[in-house]
């Protein structure tokens, strides 16, 4: 018997996968880490120098910017005040919605 391949790429395998409201919060996700990991570097600040701005642990945003592991909001809030940025709630991008 052969093993049915569920897609030949990435993205044919996350549509079988997951629901399009689940690649969105993934794509968010992605996008929202990658600007305070942008932020972050821009200042010139280490994941130990951050860890004595904000209070959240080194190893916490080692995780955090490697993607294996979600933040919690107020975790997020600190991380991102340390850099000086803020998240706000406006409409959803298109390009962020599609998948």
């Amino acid at each position: 018997m052969k093993n049915k391949s569920i897609g030949s790429n990435w993205t044919d395998v996350r549509k079988e996968i997951f629901t399009d409201e689940e690649i969105s919060a993934s794509n968010m996700r992605v996008a929202v880490i990658n600007e305070f990991i942008s932020a972050r570097k821009e200042k010139g600040i280490s994941q130990k120098e951050l860890e004595k701005l904000s209070g959240v642990k080194q190893p916490v945003i080692a995780r955090l910017e490697t993607g294996n592991v979600s933040p919690q909001v107020d975790t997020l809030l600190k991380l991102l005040a340390s850099v000086g940025k803020t998240l706000a709630v406006v409409p959803m991008n298109k390009k962020l919605q599609k998948v």
